[in-house]
């Protein structure tokens, strides 16, 4: 079978983040499969022309508003695809509308109040009803979603048919799990990349809240972005330059190790389609507290792998970490459901499933 991805970035962009990630895995499972696989993505400096990386061919052209326009001329010279996968980032790219074959719409999440992170008035609620339009264009359309939370947000925008399929997580979890008392200071993580709607900047006042309440804490910054240099402002204004690490982006293993020696993993982006880095943490025996919202709710489950703040606030985040500081044996317990249930997760279950859920959508009928 002949399968098409459509992604505004390929794994190779240096704006290139979890989406990505998760898309070359199911996307290589299906090359493994032996099927052809390709991948079309805007264009970006000293990025090739086409090039196969793990058995998928990535072809790149155009930018911003002609990316689509050269996805067209570029399809039309291929042989028929059995499936497109039309993945939306805010903005999709109408493939059911040129591509003539079958299609399915591939979402992270509803972006939602995202929009609000990145623009103004009036940009961003154009941006949201745009948003909610086109899914109500593409309600005839099967999506894929990787949580509930999306899911849940489609059906309310007019979509027919949602697909959920977990992200998987390559992180091989700890053989045993190591003893790691919840004790002073407290060892806080944050890993993500440093953007306005990742909201880092509410973990690093989390900080000043604890140790306002007498309780030593420190927190590792780990990931790069536009925002990072607000977010070294925000901890020099609060006088946090000893108590806050900006590590950067880590390699795999480094990033591991950070993981394991942290005591509580913080997430309090604004919406996610999963989070997977709650799953990552988890497999170094580490649980998280995160933010009510889309996504981390359905990565983290309240009271049994790990915490879900009462309220999307710096000091929501702070009361969690406190209470846990005085019940070491619910810590403990945390620490022990998040280890275990991460491996449901593994990319080693998750990837057949989707695979196998691709290639039943591949054997529809073409569209005429």
């Amino acid at each position: 079978m002949r399968f098409l991805m459509l992604n505004w970035r390929d794994p190779k962009n240096p704006l290139a983040g979890g989406a990505e990630r998760v898309s070359v895995a199911f996307m290589s499972e299906l090359a493994r499969r032996g099927h052809t696989v390709c991948w079309f993505a805007n264009d970006f400096p000293g990025a090739a022309r086409e090039e196969q990386l793990d058995g998928i061919t990535y072809v790149r052209g155009g930018g911003k508003g002609s990316s689509v326009i050269e996805a067209i001329r570029w399809y039309r010279r291929q042989p028929r695809f059995d499936l497109v996968i039309d993945q939306h980032h805010g903005i999709p790219w109408y493939a059911p509308w040129w591509c003539r074959t079958h299609c399915i719409a591939y979402i992270h999440e509803v972006l939602g109040p995202i929009w609000n992170s990145f623009y103004g008035w009036p940009w961003s609620t154009l941006g949201r009803k745009q948003e909610r339009w086109t899914h109500w264009c593409y309600r005839n359309v099967p999506f894929w979603t990787p949580s509930e939370s999306t899911r849940t947000a489609l059906l309310a925008h007019g979509v027919r048919e949602v697909k959920v399929i977990p992200n998987g997580c390559d992180t091989t979890p700890l053989p045993a799990l190591e003893p790691k008392p919840l004790q002073t200071p407290l060892r806080l993580i944050a890993v993500s990349r440093l953007a306005p709607n990742k909201r880092v900047g509410h973990a690093i006042e989390a900080v000043r809240l604890l140790l306002d309440r007498g309780i030593d804490s420190t927190l590792t910054v780990v990931g790069r972005g536009d925002a990072e240099s607000q977010l070294r402002q925000t901890a020099a204004q609060l006088r946090l330059d000893s108590k806050v690490t900006f590590a950067g982006g880590l390699p795999e293993a480094e990033k591991n190790e950070q993981l394991r020696r942290a005591h509580l993993l913080l997430h309090a982006s604004v919406r996610e389609g999963w989070g997977l880095n709650v799953l990552e943490a988890n497999a170094m025996g580490t649980p998280a507290v995160v933010y009510p919202v889309g996504g981390l709710v359905d990565s983290t489950v309240d009271g049994f792998s790990g915490k879900i703040t009462h309220a999307e606030t710096p000091h929501a985040i702070a009361d969690e970490c406190a209470a846990l500081l005085q019940s070491p044996a619910t810590y403990d317990s945390l620490r022990l459901n998040a280890w275990k249930r991460c491996a449901d997760f593994h990319w080693s279950r998750v990837k057949p499933i989707a695979a196998d859920w691709l290639e039943e959508q591949a054997s529809r009928n073409r569209i005429a």
